[in-house]
């Protein structure tokens, strides 16, 4: 059952174990709207994102074998398994790509950060639909064999992969931040 914006927001935690069914169709495209209206500077777009499920995850993984490979040339059948199998974490995983388009008065930076803002928008609509999801990153987002295997453009970046899934086992606690420690007023 869904919960409101609110909740959602203020129970938001990763979950980093993942398990099947993928989302429906429907629960996919909330999530698609929810990351299209994440704040944008100037209506770029900056943004585009790869979704995968069953062969995409397995064609994924074979990417990531294989720069794994070009790393490490002698690595051993296990870890070789291992870097093909992290797609398969979760059933459906989206590749969040930040597109940099020139402006005058939007840095790259905000770009990036408006594209992380829609990945954020998906992990809170996620959530709220009974869904987990984790964002996750790591030396594979940056990695020549992977940019180049997934088509991207000199201006472009990963900027996530996020997984999402059925959460598999009880969610962590929502750990209790004091909002003074983080919020002061200015000036004093």
């Amino acid at each position: 059952m869904p919960v409101d914006a609110l909740t959602a927001l203020h129970q938001r935690v990763s979950v980093p174990r993942l398990t099947g069914p993928a989302p429906s169709a429907e629960q996919q495209q909330a999530m698609f709207q929810a990351a299209l209206r994440a704040p944008d500077h100037a209506y770029l777009r900056p943004w585009r994102f790869l979704v995968m499920q069953d062969d995409g995850l397995d064609a994924l993984g074979e990417l990531f074998g294989q720069a794994a490979l070009v790393d490490t040339p002698d690595l051993s059948a296990d870890t070789l398994a291992r870097f093909q199998g992290l797609p398969l974490r979760a059933p459906l995983l989206i590749v969040a790509i930040s597109c940099h388009h020139e402006h005058p008065k939007v840095p790259m930076i905000e770009q990036d950060l408006a594209c992380g803002a829609a990945v954020s928008n998906m992990l809170v609509a996620a959530h709220a639909m009974g869904l987990g999801a984790v964002w996750r990153t790591g030396a594979l987002a940056y990695h020549p064999v992977v940019r180049r295997g997934l088509g991207l453009a000199e201006n472009e970046q990963i900027i996530a992969f996020l997984y999402v899934g059925q959460p598999a086992g009880e969610r962590k606690q929502v750990p209790q931040l004091a909002v003074d420690d983080f919020f002061k007023r200015w000036p004093a």
